[in-house]
């Protein structure tokens, strides 16, 4: 005789959780449905004040058009891509490194070091703005590539190595013990080693700081100055300013640029939960 299911005792409870739910995913979701009703909406149903109407003609493609034939729209998003890419590239690097020397090796100052990587994202970018924007000024790299590119390096990896840190940390000692016994070099443990097993956890930092960076607008207009260098997040900006009138062409180009960071988090989604559950569950 199977024995009986245990019926649900708090049925309510359980409607409420769902509709707060239903009612926050609504909510997160709402501006991003304004701006795709907008982004396919024509100029002139804009200016009537039809904002959340159904749009009469579906306009997107001709505004997608609008944005590369009348905006300098292609140009800021190459100016990203030079940014993001080597900067998310460098801070997988470091952290990699750095995490593997602070969660291996018993130094003195191993703490100290560990807390002050961990303290700098405690840090306001405000209370930075002024020192950073000057020491570029005075090094010849403000308005350029590379000052976005070492500010984020530095101020990404901190974050970076706390999460590499954690995770190498959390690999089975048997491991390192085997590659000594075998003779290999901490470089070849860490190649062969390591790194293998770390590739989940890297792909979820990667979808993580190339988020970070890609959508950084505060830096993007302390540092820069100059259309040849600004990235899309400012580039919009100058676009709201531009076409202050035509929202449905700056709707179009929000959608735009929300393309690359959206589309690299379904290509990498498996490995980017795999990720973060990495080492939530000891065997």
């Amino acid at each position: 005789m199977y024995p009986r299911p245990i019926p649900d005792e708090k049925p309510a409870l359980r409607g409420l959780y769902t509709g707060f739910v239903g009612l926050i995913l609504i909510l997160w979701l709402l501006p991003l449905f304004a701006v795709m009703l907008t982004a396919s909406k024509t100029a002139d149903e804009i200016m009537a004040g039809k904002y959340w109407s159904w749009p009469e003609h579906f306009n997107l493609i001709e505004n997608f058009q609008s944005v590369f034939q009348q905006t300098n729209m292609w140009g800021y998003f190459i100016n990203s891509l030079i940014i993001t890419l080597p900067s998310v590239l460098l801070v997988l690097v470091f952290s990699t490194l750095t995490g593997y020397v602070l969660a291996r090796y018993n130094f003195r100052g191993n703490g100290l070091l560990f807390s002050l990587f961990v303290g700098g994202n405690f840090l306001p970018a405000q209370i930075m703005m002024i020192p950073v924007r000057d020491l570029m000024v005075s090094v010849g790299l403000y308005d350029t590539y590379f000052a976005l590119i070492i500010f984020h390096v530095a101020f990404q990896t901190g974050f970076a190595t706390l999460f590499m840190r954690n995770f190498i940390a959390a690999l089975p000692d048997e491991l390192f013990q085997a590659a000594r016994a075998e003779g290999a070099s901490p470089w070849q443990t860490m190649r062969h080693v390591v790194i293998p097993l770390m590739r989940p956890a890297l792909a979820a930092l990667a979808i993580l700081i190339f988020t970070f960076v890609w959508n950084d607008y505060f830096w993007a207009i302390v540092l820069t100055q100059s259309d040849v260098v600004k990235p899309v997040t400012a580039g919009l900006n100058n676009l709201r300013g531009e076409w202050t009138s035509a929202w449905n062409i700056v709707a179009a180009a929000t959608l735009f640029v929300a393309i690359p960071p959206v589309l690299m988090f379904f290509l990498m989604q498996k490995h980017f939960i795999a990720g973060l559950t990495m080492g939530a569950v000891k065997g």
